[in-house]
Order: C-alpha cells, then structure tokens, then sequence
C-alpha cells in the first residue's frame, strides 16, 4: 500500500535525526531555515518553467512537497494536515460566483465570488 507523502518525509525525518514536533509551534531556531530552503526550491521550479525542463520541474515540485511536508512535522501541525486542507478546499471552492461558474481575472487567476468565505483554520487547530 503506497504511503502518503507525510509519512515517507516522517520516515526520512525520524532516519536523520531532523526534528518531529507533537505539539504545534513555530520552531524559532529553525523556522528561517525551513523558509529559506522552500525558497531555494521555489526558485529552482521557477528555473526548470522557464528552460521548459519537464524532469526539473517535476523534480522541484517534488522537492518542495517533500520541504514543505517536513515544515508541516517540525511546526507540530502534520496532524491537522488534512483537516486544515479539507477546509482550505471547501473555501476555495465558496470562490464559485452566483452562477455556480468561476470568476477569473484577465490572467485567468480566480477571484472570490460573492459567497466567499475565508477557511476558519483556528477551528482546525481548536480540536486537540
């Protein structure tokens, strides 16, 4: 049975001896070293999208679900992952307009329709 992408970076984690936080925080000592290594992966997709390199691109949104994954096991919040995407969905999807279509902008970015709501993630972390 495949594992999900946080149980194969937990495993990795726990091999190296690199942090896996139980209780969400904000790791201080840390923290800046996680978003600069998001960035540095972020910059490589933006590399390999404008090189047209498909095996790159690939490789840096791997690298930066793997990175972000691990963010999730060192801010303590791996466990309200799917809880936290489940409502960050149902908002996105309230973005729909009146007509049940999506309203997008010139560059085809959506925009928030009228019955819009923003995701109440501090409900998501309430339930521990």
């Amino acid at each position: 049975m495949p594992k999900d992408t946080l149980a194969i970076v937990k495993e990795w984690h726990e091999a190296f001896d690199v942090p896996v936080v139980d209780a969400p925080s904000i790791p201080n000592e840390r923290a800046q070293m996680r978003l600069a290594i998001l960035e540095e992966e972020v910059a490589e997709l933006r590399a390999a999208v404008e090189a047209g390199n498909l095996i790159e691109v690939l490789d840096a949104l791997c690298d930066i679900q793997y990175v972000l994954d691990g963010t999730f096991l060192e801010f303590g919040l791996h466990g309200f992952k799917q809880d936290a995407m489940d409502e960050v969905h149902a908002s996105n999807m309230s973005k729909l307009g009146a007509d049940g279509r999506p309203l997008l902008r010139e560059d085809g970015k959506v925009l928030k329709g009228p019955d819009f709501r923003r995701p109440d993630l501090a409900r998501v972390l309430r339930r521990t």
